[in-house]
């Protein structure tokens, strides 16, 4: 799945896929994949990383089965959505958006917009009726221009992951200090390897184990230089998770809209 461009999600993963292949004496072929199209390309795949509203969809439509989850940050396994504002704003709770400009992040991103479309709605807002005006930015990096939208004032409130506003601040990008969340939703599972119909159970097996046996020190070779797999993936470890650890994705998904439940 393509998280901010398919440069750097190839640059993450790449090393991962030689050091699987290597690990199972598999070749792996590493395709970057935007989210609008996964459900048109999963049926040519054989392994899938992707987020967790990515994951329903597929698993409902295409019998796709989960793995593993990786594991970062203070939430583990899982992403929080937050909506946040500028800390010399006059937005300081979610019922102060009414007439307000908000930003978003991509649509299929669980915890950079439905998380946050939840939060509107549990505090009485409709976002198309209620909100004076509400953006997705275009091209890639959508969730840095949500937190770059705020910054520079031309919106009243953004909608990110908050393990993106940590990292930003960690690179020293922004500060924390100029922000105030608003508000959280609750921690759901995030990012996953699952496995499509086309695989056998003893290659699904493998490549499960191989990826919870993943530890810091594990190094590949790759374009001339040693590398640490998990560093490069951004990624703390992997863990096992169940179909049934999503239900809470999935109700989020219903109560908002969302696919694969929404009705026109």
């Amino acid at each position: 799945m393509i998280c901010n461009s398919e440069k750097e999600t190839l640059e993450r993963f790449l090393p991962m896929s030689a050091w699987l292949g290597k690990k199972l004496g598999v070749r792996f072929e590493t395709r970057a994949i935007d989210t609008i199209k996964f459900t048109r390309e999963v049926k040519n795949l054989d392994f899938v990383h992707a987020n967790s509203l990515l994951y329903i969809i597929i698993h409902r439509f295409n019998g796709v089965e989960v793995l593993a989850a990786e594991r970062k940050g203070v939430n583990g396994y899982r992403s929080q959505g937050v909506i946040f504002t500028r800390r010399d704003s006059d937005v300081k709770t979610v019922r102060d958006l009414k007439g307000k400009r908000m930003i978003f992040g991509p649509m299929l991103a669980p915890t950079g917009f439905m998380s946050q479309i939840d939060l509107l709605q549990k505090n009485g807002l409709d976002p198309e009726n209620d909100l004076a005006f509400y953006t997705i930015p275009s091209g890639s990096s959508k969730h840095e221009k949500v937190v770059y939208g705020v910054m520079f004032g031309k919106f009243d409130a953004g909608a990110v992951p908050l393990n993106d506003l940590e990292e930003m601040a960690a690179d020293n990008r922004i500060s924390l200090d100029d922000y105030r969340i608003i508000a959280k939703n609750a921690p759901i599972p995030y990012c996953n390897f699952s496995v499509t119909q086309r695989v056998d159970a003893d290659l699904a097996r493998r490549f499960k184990a191989a990826v919870l046996s993943l530890s810091t020190e594990d190094t590949v070779e790759y374009d001339g230089e040693v590398v640490r797999v998990l560093k490069r993936a951004w990624v703390e470890g992997y863990v096992p998770i169940k179909d049934a650890d999503f239900d809470v994705v999935r109700e989020m998904a219903k109560r908002t809209n969302m696919p694969p439940y929404q009705k026109f």
